[in-house]
């Protein structure tokens, strides 16, 4: 289960026994830090927390400023600035360099809007989504908060606001979801400003594998720490069947030509076809090959079976672009040195993770840059 889900399941058990709670975000941060902005943690009256903003170092006095805001109702940003490693607040001495802006919203459960049912929404949607933060670096001043989803329809659900911002608001949306980042802006209106996180929220991996083999449990589990959405496919019966996989994961009993029927496809669903059996994997692959959105098609097994999937597939006139070549990994995942089930899966995750992030997957080390990329993370001037 992703951290999100993890915080909306508790406040829904905070809601139904009238818990008072209030949500923590990370709406800015400038310089390094060990959780980026959209980090998020849930703390209810009696002290007891969701989530998380940091590496630990920041939570114990954000617990204490959550109590505070709640107490007086009203939403509250604090600066934590972890460049002083003299900080007693922080105390941690992490050297992180950076200046993290934590904005905290009370919940109030009969508001259809607050900050926890709009994040319900943007989950529940399972469609890329623009959050909408509002703050204020003026500390003394208005911090609106959680106030719009922006989809890539612009269709918008949230708070009211003036048509100015509205409009300027869903344009700089559709540039977020276009470009997979998240964006700051600020507004200057008749010589106020006023500030905004907009959140690029991406729903879960949608992680569909081809065949229900004992090496398939450990993949669909591994996969599911990581908040993913797994579906296992397999003709065997004695295999795809509930009692080898969680509950949380969608097992399908089908034919190689039906797999796709109980599906839904989209640019976040990745294949991995890992049957064991040559025709299986080969009748499937025939049939991803005419899924444009898909991003990752792996195949377990040597790489003369890929040559001879290829070699098969232009007997029968199919011809592969470069384009969807290059969705495909065979043998699939990264060369870390995997041996055993467990090691395999890692390597084939890994390399998903790297090819829906676009990255190479290199040592950290190597990189000269720091790990978290800084673009988007000054705040465009937007004048109303």
């Amino acid at each position: 289960m992703r951290e999100i889900e993890q915080i909306l399941k508790k406040y829904r058990e905070l809601k139904m026994a009238k818990t008072e709670a209030i949500l923590a975000t990370v709406v800015h941060v400038e310089g390094s830090s060990y959780r980026r902005a959209g980090a998020r943690m849930l703390v209810d009256e009696l002290g007891n927390i969701t989530g998380a903003i940091s590496g630990g170092c920041l939570e114990g006095d954000a617990l204490r400023k959550a109590l505070l805001a709640m107490h007086q109702r009203k939403n509250k940003l604090v600066t934590y600035d972890t460049s002083d490693e003299d900080d007693a607040v922080i105390g941690a001495q992490l050297g992180c360099n950076g200046i993290i802006q934590v904005l905290f919203e009370p919940i109030d459960f009969e508001n259809a809007y607050n900050a926890c049912e709009m994040l319900q929404k943007a989950v529940d949607s399972d469609k890329k989504q623009a959050i909408v933060i509002g703050f204020n670096l003026d500390r003394t001043a208005e911090q609106p908060g959680t106030i719009l989803l922006i989809d890539e329809e612009t269709i918008t659900h949230g708070m009211h606001i003036s048509a100015e911002q509205l409009e300027i608001l869903k344009h700089e949306a559709k540039l977020v979801l276009q470009g997979n980042d998240s964006q700051f802006v600020e507004f200057e209106e008749a010589s106020e400003v006023s500030q905004f996180f907009i959140q690029n929220y991406q729903p879960p991996v949608k992680l569909i594998l081809v065949g229900a083999g004992n090496d398939a449990q450990i993949l669909a589990l591994q996969a599911e720490l990581l908040g993913w959405k797994v579906s296992v496919t397999d003709g065997r019966p004695s295999r795809a069947n509930s009692t080898r996989f969680s509950s949380s994961c969608q097992v399908i009993v089908s034919k190689p030509e039906q797999t796709l029927e109980n599906l839904k496809i989209d640019n976040r669903s990745c294949f991995v076809l890992m049957s064991h059996n040559y025709n299986y994997d080969l009748a499937v692959l025939k049939l991803l090959l005419q899924e444009q959105e898909l991003p990752y098609i792996g195949i377990l097994g040597p790489k003369k079976k890929y040559d001879r999937m290829l070699k098969d597939l232009a007997e029968e006139d199919i011809q592969l672009s470069k384009a969807l070549l290059k969705k495909i990994h065979a043998p699939v995942g990264l060369e870390i040195g995997a041996e055993t089930p467990a090691e395999i899966g890692l390597s084939i995750l890994a390399e998903i993770q790297s090819v829906l992030a676009g990255k190479e997957a290199r040592p950290l080390k190597e990189k000269d840059a720091p790990i978290h990329e800084k673009r988007g993370k000054q705040f465009k001037r937007l004048a109303i």
